[in-house]
């Protein structure tokens, strides 16, 4: 095998929890994550240089040790020694800085791609131990599904599939550096934490209209403030027939989770009218 195709998937945070910091710099978190529709998609070809290129449709991302996908050919280079490098062309449509991992499952499909195209035979186990050197999000971007999130995020449990729904994702146009928000958020004073448990428990009932009551996110704490439109979009989903929104990951995008997918096409509509969401797109759970 010389190339290799993929889609990297992007996730939403249906609950985010923050349960302290540690000595490092790092946050211990509680989440329950989830795989959607949204994808971006890269072909993978091997070259007989001991090399990496990149070629990204926005020309405006880094293509050097920035990108994550550099940092993941750089680390399974130097672990595993293998001969040969990697030509790689990304086509994103993952809105970026947004809180749905877009580096992260790009850096997750690089190296399932480098795995397979030099024959290393690693799990998806040793893949994951290895993808959280580069990022907490990479070894989950690797699992993908439905999972519970611990640790620093790379704990991960998976968890009964996410019922099938309809979504709408909607990002303003600003970036948000996670980075930033989690440096300023104290944990100490958060006063309402998510019901992470009984978002599991409605996984597990299979009810959609459950696990949208019990979502919750205390990063919104943080981005809201700074970027109130996100507060704006959440509840102009709501209005137009949303059974919850809210802020995935550190923001600024929102979804927001419909009972049907006319309900999910009219409020696209609406929100792109409204004209506060540069990037809206309807997309589904994928697990």
């Amino acid at each position: 095998m010389d190339s290799i195709r993929l889609k990297a998937r992007a996730k939403i945070n249906l609950g985010l929890d923050v349960l302290g910091k540690r000595d490092n710099g790092y946050h211990d978190v509680r989440m329950v994550m989830q795989t959607v529709g949204i994808y971006d998609r890269l072909i993978i070809n091997k070259i007989p240089e001991d090399d990496i290129r990149i070629d990204i449709n926005l020309k405006f991302l880094p293509v050097n040790e920035n990108n994550l996908i550099y940092k993941a050919y750089k680390l399974m280079k130097d672990e595993y020694g293998f001969s040969g490098g990697i030509e790689v062309d990304l086509n994103k449509f993952i809105p970026i800085a947004a809180g749905m991992a877009g580096g992260s499952t790009d850096a997750a499909s690089a190296m399932f791609a480098i795995n397979k195209l030099f024959n290393l035979g690693l799990s998806n186990r040793e893949l994951m131990e290895q993808g959280v050197k580069i990022g907490a999000d990479v070894p989950y971007c690797i699992m993908r599904g439905t999972a519970l999130a611990e640790g620093i995020g790379e704990k991960l449990t998976r968890l009964a599939p996410m019922p099938f729904c309809h979504m709408v994702v909607a990002k303003p146009p600003i970036n948000v550096s996670t980075k930033m928000v989690y440096d300023s958020l104290d944990s100490g004073a958060i006063t309402k934490h998510p019901d992470i448990d009984g978002i599991i428990e409605a996984i597990n009932e299979g009810s959609v209209i459950k696990i949208a009551e019990r979502m919750g996110n205390v990063l919104e704490d943080v981005t809201i403030p700074l970027y109130p439109v996100i507060d704006k979009i959440k509840k102009d989903m709501i209005s137009q027939g949303a059974y919850n929104a809210m802020m995935s990951g550190s923001g600024p995008t929102v979804f927001g989770i419909f009972p049907d997918e006319q309900t999910a096409l009219n409020c696209k509509e609406y929100l792109k009218r409204q004209g506060d969401a540069r990037q809206v797109y309807i997309t589904e759970t994928f697990n």
